[in-house]
């Protein structure tokens, strides 16, 4: 659908449909099905889980409304909504600083996130290997000690040239869908990948309540103990919140660029949020049952997914099938996030420099491609680079890390945390109140929250980040 701007046209969403698909597709990813099981796991179950919804509603989703009601409004790349936001509510338009700080965020995730996309590509390409050498019917890779299993990762990892050709063939799938465009790629890749998605996800939630310990699940994930709510847990869980809607990567405001004047945000926005959560639970619905069934710890952090499932797999009837479908579905959910990260620095370029779409999708993906390969081998070839050494809350990490720890403990934060400030503060009160779809408590609701529950715990997340031993 062409929308109009200033007597100009531009690519948007076709539906109202659509552009709800493409913001779950942005939202849900890895973020959920592996950060969120893991976070669970480590933090205790069910008092991580209720906190953890709690912030969802208080606020990812106050953030996520007032992200997309600013692109909506500018019908623009990110700092340019901004700016147009700014001036009609006559304050500086320097406030475009938190878009800029998204749209950097976002390349820099992109670079490493195609990392993790090739990994998951490397275990769909193990468990096919391994059903066509050993059937369908068997738990995966039969016969092999679970040592050599856990290992898969690790020796990936020393395989540097592996990983950037992974890295690269994973960034090459999400460039092909942007540069064809809103409607023509980014559309296209949510109206088929999301519902098949969560088919995919239902399905193996079910075969892991079947064959599985659902009832220790959901016990496990569900169970309030108030003695579990401790300080780290809640700092974890108002984390998982925001991580887990894509907030302060200024994805939102991007793709609110391309709403029609007749969607309405407030009730859209709560669908996003909600379909967000639960991915996030059905994801430990999913995971859990399959770990407790083969007698594994739920608390093994990252390598939940990349190394304690595959091991799980190898326990259950068909395994290699289900860890198949397993890992195609985690790709499905990875490329749809990674294609609204590049995303927003191309649609940047596009207003900034009139590049046509292709050039500018591509100027971004070749960027990220470095970026990317250097964060692949900081597993390997450049383990021992540390190339922020003389930042103390940086000191000692490789390229990898430093990456994921710019993003997610500064620009993300702080982009948000700006955000806020600049809806609940400073922009004009009737635009806001005309884009925003909400009206009477509801609406003072959710100005009391992004005035002054969100900034609060923006800045908690901004500080545990900056001293992460603080509250220990």
């Amino acid at each position: 659908m062409a929308l109009s701007q200033g007597g100009k046209t531009r690519d948007g969403w076709s539906s109202r449909s659509a552009f709800i698909l493409a913001a779950i597709g942005s939202a849900v990813g890895l973020g959920n099905l592996w950060r969120f099981p893991a976070e669970a796991g480590a933090n205790g179950g069910g008092a991580f889980v209720l906190f953890y919804i709690l912030c969802v509603l208080m606020i990812g989703l106050p953030i996520l409304l007032s992200e997309t009601l600013i692109g909506r409004h500018g019908q623009a790349s990110a700092p340019e909504s901004v700016r147009r936001v700014a001036k009609a509510s006559r304050v500086s338009s320097h406030w475009d600083i938190l878009a800029s700080m998204g749209v950097l965020a976002a390349f820099m995730i992109l670079s490493f996130y195609c990392v993790v996309g090739g990994w998951v590509l490397y275990y769909i390409g193990q468990f096919m290997a391994d059903i066509f050498a050993s059937g369908v019917t068997g738990g995966a890779f039969e016969g092999r000690p679970a040592e050599e299993i856990e290992a898969l990762l690790p020796n990936l990892f020393g395989n540097g040239i592996l990983m950037v050709g992974l890295n690269a063939l994973f960034l090459g799938f999400t460039l092909f869908f942007v540069a064809r465009g809103v409607s023509g790629g980014i559309e296209l890749v949510a109206k088929w990948m999301m519902p098949a998605f969560f088919i995919l996800l239902i399905a193996i939630t079910v075969y892991g309540a079947f064959g599985g310990a659902f009832s220790q699940t959901v016990s496990y994930l569900f169970t309030f103990e108030p003695e579990k709510l401790t300080g780290p847990v809640m700092l974890a869980a108002v984390g998982q919140a925001f991580f887990s809607l894509s907030l302060g990567v200024a994805g939102m405001i991007t793709y609110g660029g391309y709403v029609g004047r007749n969607v309405n945000l407030g009730s859209t926005s709560a669908i996003i949020s909600s379909a967000d959560t639960a991915v996030a639970l059905l994801a430990g619905l999913c995971i859990f049952p399959i770990v407790f069934a083969a007698g594994l710890s739920v608390a093994a952090g990252p390598g939940l997914m990349f190394q304690t499932l595959p091991h799980a797999f190898q326990e259950m009837p068909a395994g290699s099938v289900v860890g198949l479908l397993f890992f195609i579905m985690v790709g499905f959910a990875a490329l749809t996030s990674s294609v609204a990260l590049l995303e927003v620095p191309t649609a940047w370029l596009i207003d900034k420099f009139r590049f046509v779409r292709p050039v500018s999708a591509s100027i971004v993906a070749g960027g990220a491609m470095i970026l990317g390969a250097l964060a692949a081998l900081s597993f390997n070839e450049l383990a021992d680079w540390h190339p922020l050494d003389f930042i103390p809350l940086f000191a000692g990490q490789g390229f990898f890390d430093v990456l994921d720890g710019i993003t997610a403990k500064l620009l993300m934060p702080i982009g948000a945390l700006l955000t806020a400030l600049f809806i609940g503060w400073f922009a004009d009160r009737k635009l806001v109140d005309l884009e925003n779809g909400l009206g009477g408590w509801l609406h003072l609701f959710w100005l009391f929250l992004v005035r002054f529950v969100c900034p609060i715990a923006l800045i908690g997340i901004l500080v545990v980040g900056i001293f992460p031993g603080m509250f220990e």
